[in-house]
């Protein structure tokens, strides 16, 4: 079995509403789910004119591999009606990959640990949450101390 670590997010429409269903189709379609974070709320990252965000981590456990998890949640989020558009801009769901067990992959479609994690607070808050001690496998900190170290000053707040 293999351990994922996926981040969901949105911010258009009802959030929490696609939030919730794109977790079913990932349970339903990935593997089980371990773990959960809380729901997050936090301003839009790197293109700051348009609403703000819910964002989520999941901990999954699957026997697919990571091929196939990209090319599944890549299927979850068109059949939930996400259109790629605008790099950074509004989407009603975006599902990434952060870790695949402690694999390192660096292709074309599939880099894997996300390599924008540690500059982004709206992944690590919530990862930090469920995963405090993961250590990164390319990093080799934790990600509470990555967290520490997060030049990122948006705002990161539980929704609800």
């Amino acid at each position: 079995m293999n351990e994922v670590y996926l981040l969901t997010g949105g911010n258009i429409g009802n959030r929490l509403a696609y939030l919730l269903k794109a977790k079913e189709e990932i349970e339903k379609r990935c593997g089980s789910i371990l773990k959960e974070s809380s729901v997050y709320e936090t301003a839009a990252w790197g293109k700051e004119d348009q609403g703000a965000f819910l964002n989520q981590v999941l901990k999954i456990e699957t026997e697919l591999q990571s091929e196939e998890v990209l090319k599944t949640i890549l299927e979850i989020e068109e059949d939930l009606g996400r259109k790629r558009q605008l790099k950074y801009g509004p989407r009603i769901i975006d599902i990434d990959i952060l870790f695949f067990d402690d694999d390192i992959i660096n292709e074309h479609a599939l880099k894997i640990p996300h390599p924008q994690m540690q500059n982004r607070r709206f992944v690590l808050v919530p990862l930090n949450e469920i995963a405090p001690a993961k250590v990164h496998p390319i990093l080799h900190k934790t990600i509470a101390q990555l967290l520490a170290e997060c030049p990122d000053p948006l705002a990161v707040n539980k929704f609800n």
